[in-house]
């Protein structure tokens, strides 16, 4: 830890930033000190994300300051925050999958004579091997590398310009739990062994996930409506309920799955394979699913769940294989075909693929449904039928928007995830295929979209829950199937799968169906 009397590391105080007539940071203060791993936590939209921006120079702070190392100083870019020693390790890796581990540290370096000097880059990639425990092979391809391996050459990278204040933004989203534990390990190696010079090194650490923020900080600052509402010291004495509670405002109870009777099958998938990359490729994967039942899909980003969602969705069709819904087979897949059958899509990506974020939520609303009565007749659009289910739906399911004719892209992650659940859920679905639904969500919209599944499933229908978050897979599901290049484990029923042995199979561990 900082010894007594030293400035800390950073220090931000009174921050303050508005867009318009939303106040995104008010009067903010953050102190990382030397050896500190601080948790910040908020829901979507509590001002963490802009905070972290005007630390790392993309966004102007209306008012406030900020000191490193005791010095006032002003970042206007993220390479004035580079300077500073503040690196940034963001959700989505910044990587160049042809390129080595070597070339990747030394892109934007400016070499000698129009050359670089590779020697000098290996040198400097040991000794951030031996300092940290931060191993990896200089020569290798990035995009041979493993998801754990590319998110420790994240930040490696940071390490390697100098980073001593780490910002790491939902770091285990894509990781396994021998991953994350790895991570971990070496993320408090690094603040036990202090960054370059004599100031020492501090992490701040953004995540949803609550047990992982108690189980690596050793602070937590959590953040409200643009304001600081908590600072704990004392993270051992505090819960993952205390916390949601903190971070929205009321108590929040988590949902239960309730007993239920299995149907009959409304899913069947039977020796599918599709084209495509060696690891994505689907191979021979056979899958049913019950009404009344949630099959929880787990895997490592990129092992084909992108490839079976888009066979169920009919959007990929299969070079070989057969698929049923509903006891029906569906000769000719695309997605009107499947959706006649019943099959509501919960896309991964809920911005590109779900809504349209240019257009007003009366477009994006009803986009896939808008060939239906009472929507269009010959061809003519019924404006008003239009209007009133999207007012209807932004009632029922307390979507926060200005209306039904306000832009979509105006909505927060939480209220477009709403948007999506609305639209499909109003077509009744005898399956429900769900995608990555609640990454980068809060707690309580987390809670809501998990509300909903349950509720489907009561009423007899099926789901597909396609999840890197394995938290929220033992949660809801009724059994766990692993995913691994492209192929697919036998079910696991919840009562007896344990995330050990679920995590063991993600990384191809165990055998595959």
């Amino acid at each position: 830890m900082a010894e007594p009397g030293r400035a800390p590391l950073l220090a931000m105080s009174g921050i303050c930033k508005s867009f318009g007539a939303v106040c995104a940071n008010q009067a903010v203060d953050l102190v990382v000190r030397a050896g500190d791993v601080v948790g910040l936590l908020g829901e979507n939209g509590a001002g963490k994300t802009t905070l972290m921006n005007i630390l790392f120079g993309a966004y102007a702070a209306d008012d406030g300051e900020i000191q490193v190392d005791g010095r006032p100083v002003t970042i206007d870019s993220p390479a004035d925050a580079l300077a500073l020693g503040i690196g940034m390790v963001h959700q989505h890796f910044h990587l160049v999958p042809s390129h080595t581990v070597l070339e990747n540290l030394m892109v934007g370096q400016k070499g000698r004579a129009g050359r670089l000097d590779v020697a000098a880059a290996r040198a400097r990639l040991g000794e951030i091997a031996e300092r940290y425990g931060l191993a990896l092979d200089g020569d290798a391809l990035v995009g041979d590398l493993a998801i754990g391996e590319q998110q420790r050459l994240e930040i490696v990278k940071a390490l390697y310009h100098g980073a001593r204040i780490l910002i790491l933004d939902e770091p285990t989203a894509v990781l396994t739990p021998q991953e994350a534990d790895s991570l971990f390990q070496a993320l408090k190696s690094m603040v036990a062994a202090g960054g370059e010079g004599a100031g020492g090194m501090g992490i701040i650490f953004i995540s949803h996930k609550l047990r992982e923020v108690r189980a690596l900080t050793n602070r937590i600052v959590v953040m409200r409506r643009g304001r600081v509402v908590a600072t704990l010291d004392d993270v051992a004495g505090v819960s993952d309920r205390q916390l949601a509670e903190l971070m929205c405002g009321r108590e929040v109870t988590p949902p239960v799955r309730p007993q239920a009777t299995a149907g009959e099958p409304l899913l069947s998938l039977r020796q599918i394979n599709t084209g495509g990359g060696r690891r994505s490729r689907l191979k021979d994967l056979s899958l049913e699913v019950l009404g009344g039942r949630i099959l929880g899909i787990a895997g490592v980003s990129g092992n084909g769940q992108g490839e079976l969602a888009n066979v169920i969705a009919g959007t990929l069709k299969p070079v070989s294989g057969q698929i049923r819904v509903g006891g029906k087979p569906v000769p000719r897949p695309s997605p009107r075909a499947l959706q006649r059958l019943g099959v509501g899509r919960i896309p991964e990506d809920r911005i590109g693929t779900g809504l349209l974020i240019s257009l007003p939520l009366t477009d994006s609303m009803v986009l896939p449904l808008v060939h239906r009565p009472p929507f269009s007749r010959f061809g003519l659009l019924n404006r008003r039928a239009i209007k009133d289910f999207v007012e209807t739906q932004i009632e029922r399911f307390a979507i926060q928007a200005d209306g039904a004719e306000a832009r979509t892209g105006t909505l927060s992650g939480g209220n477009l995830q709403k948007a999506l659940l609305a639209r499909e859920l109003s077509i009744d679905p005898l399956v429900l295929l769900a995608a990555q639904p609640t990454r980068g969500l809060d707690v309580a919209a987390a809670g809501f979209v998990h509300e909903q599944f349950l509720d489907l499933r009561a009423r007899g229908r099926a789901i597909v829950l396609i999840s890197e978050d394995l938290e929220e897979l033992f949660l809801l599901s009724d059994e766990i199937a692993v995913i691994y290049e492209g192929r697919i484990t036998d079910p696991i029923p919840i009562e007896q799968a344990t995330v050990r042995q679920i995590g063991l199979l993600m990384t191809g561990a165990g055998g595959t169906a």
